[in-house]
Formats: C-alpha cells, structure tokens, sequence
C-alpha cells in the first residue's frame, strides 16, 4: 500500500521576509504610517494579510521592524557620523548623510524617521512615540559623541554638547521635510553647507 509522505515540519514560507520587509518600509516611508493601509503593505510585499501577520505581527510589529530596517540601511550614515575623527567631521558626515538619505535616487523622497507618524492620530500614537524615541536616541548618540569632543578639547568647554546635536538633528529634519516637498539634492547640500559654516571652532 502506497503511504503518502508527510510535508516536513517547519517548511520554508513562500517568499522571502527581507524582500517582503524592504518593500513594507518603502511603503511607510513614502505613505507614513497611517497612511499606508494593510492592502498598501501586503501589496507591495506580494503576501497576504494571513502571512504578514505570522510573519512580522500585526502593523505597528511590522513598522517597528520597517524602522529598524531602516535605521540598518539608508539612515546608517548617523552611527558611521559620529567615528569621524573630529565634532565638525562628525557634523559634516551627518548633515551630508541626511542630504543624500532624502534625496536618494529610486527612494522615496525625506526621511521615514521624520515622516512616518507626523500627522498620525490616536491610531498611530504608538508610532509616533517609537518615531520619538528613535530621534531622540539619534541626538543622545551625537550628544555623547560632541561630549567626548569636548573632553578632548575638540570643542570648547563652554559648548553645550545636548544643545549642539539637537540644533543638527533639528537641520537633518528640516532637510528631510524639504526634500519631502521636492528641494533638490543641490539646494539641500547648500543649505547643510550653511548650517556648517557658523560651526564653533575648539
């Protein structure tokens, strides 16, 4: 008698769930997150609603993950900014980062980090939160960075290192909201440009 053999256990998904999760972050990036829908997302990452959801969890689960994927990926630049050897080489690297992340070619335009939950309501207010605490963990990464510039006497004492990495942070989301509304690439870099030229000396 014929037996039929068993499926194995724990078989592979049908798609790939870092493909699947690039696209759920584009998707967010260039809609925000209230404004992409599930359809918005299991669309773009060719799944169902059923696979998503066993997959990444429910939507704020998969924009938790979208945002670290995106954290690891087009806004890297920020924890690469601060081994640079010197504040205003740190500041440089930074505002350029920011400027090329908003303005890269094939991406949604500005930044996911700003964007995502700018208008959200009482639905997205725990993403607005996690998008808080995501930028406010950028300023303290710069803010200890410009710390220990200070302490090397790369920066003068009298500089408030927490004053100095919110006024960056403020420019790079400033320069996101503009590339959001179309400035260029060039017209950015200017702008990044100018911020730096009042850059305290040690």
């Amino acid at each position: 008698m014929e037996t039929r053999q068993k499926a194995p256990i724990g078989r592979p998904r049908g798609f790939d769930t870092d493909e699947a999760l690039e696209r759920a972050m584009r998707v967010f990036w260039e809609q925000g997150y209230e404004g992409a829908s599930l359809t918005d997302l299991t669309s773009a990452m060719g799944i169902t609603r059923t696979s998503m959801y066993a997959a990444f969890g429910n939507k704020e689960d998969l924009f938790r993950k979208a945002l670290e994927r995106y954290t690891e990926g087009p806004a890297s630049y920020g924890v690469r900014a601060t081994r640079e050897p010197t504040a205003r080489q740190v500041a440089t690297a930074f505002l350029d980062g920011s400027v090329r992340a908003s303005t890269q070619p094939g991406c949604p335009a500005g930044c996911l980090g700003v964007q995502g939950a700018l208008a959200a309501g009482d639905p997205g207010r725990n993403a607005r939160d996690a998008l808080v605490t995501w930028r406010n963990e950028g300023i303290a990464l710069l803010h200890d960075r410009f710390r220990r510039a200070v302490d090397e006497g790369d920066l003068s004492s009298d500089l408030d290192p927490g004053l100095l990495a919110r006024y960056l942070m403020t420019v790079a989301n400033g320069i996101a909201v503009q590339a959001a509304g179309g400035a260029t690439r060039e017209d950015l870099q200017l702008v990044a440009d100018m911020a730096l030229s009042g850059w305290p000396s040690p």
